[in-house]
């Protein structure tokens, strides 16, 4: 087998990139049912964005997200670069990825060729780098995860060695909060998606949605807690998902013989995981109990519970409750579909309308005195910052799109 190649730099393409950003409204309205809606906060210039160099933190609900930014672009007409994750460059697509900007990183790792070229973009006066800092999608719409620090880690790093070049300029990081919306009445198919799940559960449906709803998600919590060996508990839902998730980490550690980091963000903990059990799988090394890890079925298990902690990673009771929208119904038995029905990516539901609302940039030159005298500090300000900013922005687009459903 054709080994891939550990990085994959952008090629970007302009021509094709400017033919792509107008043909892309119409095709992803038709391919995909997306279509983009702009707000921005007052005083907050497009052209900002089009004359700076630019750091465009986005959070990340879905797999479409990246498309929705390249809607952006077009909007902004201007070229943009991504950082997507490594696994992304496969096939045709991912040859068209890097021919519109997009360039990989190996989450899990130490990706030094991705840190590099991320430093060298950075420092070309007309950059605009678009990173999703949650570290990967939510597959929730109305919550934003914990923002990495590397962003702005980097972007203050690159702006830094200008700066001592005598070559002091503004750089800004924009804050995008990105919120869908179905279109249609999506009752029926809430109604559908039940009764589908509900077949395959073995379950007879009785109770308005929310119930349904419960009933399903308290069958599949159960069969995950018998399959990892966990002992029934009256713990409350969420007590139960934080076990569950920290009962499937904790044996993928043992079974690859790593050392057990619970103090890491459970994302950072699976992809090193993942990382590891790539190596080991190409290696035929042995586990901690000198259990083969190098055959199909192994993998195959391990990523199956990877997959699972991510997909639920977000998740917490109360979500579709305290908002009860078409949305977070839909957010949640999509989650469902994907654990009971193995389904990487679930066909769309129905026409979306994407709110993109683009915050007040923050100029990093501001900064450099504060990251000079504290650059921990400073770099974790600066993040929290822009996750609040994110989160606030992102409560006022649900506020405005918020439809409640009838249970």
């Amino acid at each position: 087998m054709k080994q891939r190649p550990a990085f994959y730099p952008a090629q970007l393409n302009p021509t094709l990139t400017r033919f792509l950003q107008k043909v892309a409204p119409l095709l992803l309205r038709q391919r995909y049912q997306i279509e983009l809606v702009l707000s921005t906060e007052a005083n907050v210039q497009l052209a900002t964005l089009r004359h700076s160099p630019c750091l465009l933190l986005c959070n990340h609900p879905t797999f479409n997200d990246p498309m929705v930014m390249f809607l952006f672009s077009a909007v902004v007409q201007r070229s943009f670069y991504y950082l997507a994750a490594h696994e992304r460059f496969r096939g045709l697509a991912g040859w068209l990825f890097q021919r519109i900007g997009a360039y990989s990183i190996r989450r899990g790792q130490a990706d030094r060729d991705s840190v590099v070229y991320t430093l060298k973009l950075l420092a070309q006066p007309d950059c605009k780098l678009v990173i999703f800092p949650e570290g990967g999608c939510s597959f929730q719409n109305d919550t934003v995860m914990p923002f990495r620090p590397g962003a702005i880690q980097m972007a203050l790093q690159a702006l830094t060695k200008q700066a001592k070049q005598g070559n002091r300029h503004d750089f800004y990081v924009v804050p995008l909060s990105l919120k869908y919306r179905y279109t249609g009445q999506m009752q029926p198919l809430i109604e559908q998606t039940l009764r589908r799940l509900e077949q395959a559960l073995g379950v007879s449906h009785s109770g308005n949605f929310y119930d349904r709803l419960r009933v399903i998600a308290a069958i599949l919590l159960q069969q995950f807690e018998q399959e990892y060996g966990i002992e029934p508990a009256d713990a409350d839902w969420n007590q139960r998902i934080r076990t569950l998730k920290a009962q499937i980490l904790q044996q993928c550690e043992q079974r690859l013989n790593l050392t057990p980091a619970p103090d890491e963000p459970n994302r950072e903990r699976v992809y090193r995981i993942q990382h590891a059990i790539e190596n080991r799988y190409a290696a035929g090394v042995e586990g901690s109990n000198g259990v083969s890890v190098n055959g199909p079925e192994e993998w195959e298990e391990m990523r199956k519970s990877l997959t699972r902690v991510l997909n639920f990673d977000a998740i917490y009771d109360g979500y579709v409750a305290e908002k009860p929208t078409p949305e977070r119904f839909l957010d949640t038995l999509v989650r469902l579909e994907r654990s009971i029905f193995h389904i990487d990516q679930p066909p769309p539901k129905g026409p979306q309308q994407a709110f993109l609302r683009v915050g007040q940039p923050i100029n990093l030159r501001d900064y450099l005195e504060d990251y000079e005298h504290n650059r921990a500090a400073t770099i974790k300000t600066l993040t929290q910052q822009l996750q609040h900013k994110v989160q606030q922005n992102l409560d006022i687009l649900s506020e405005a799109t918020a439809r409640d459903i009838s249970w």
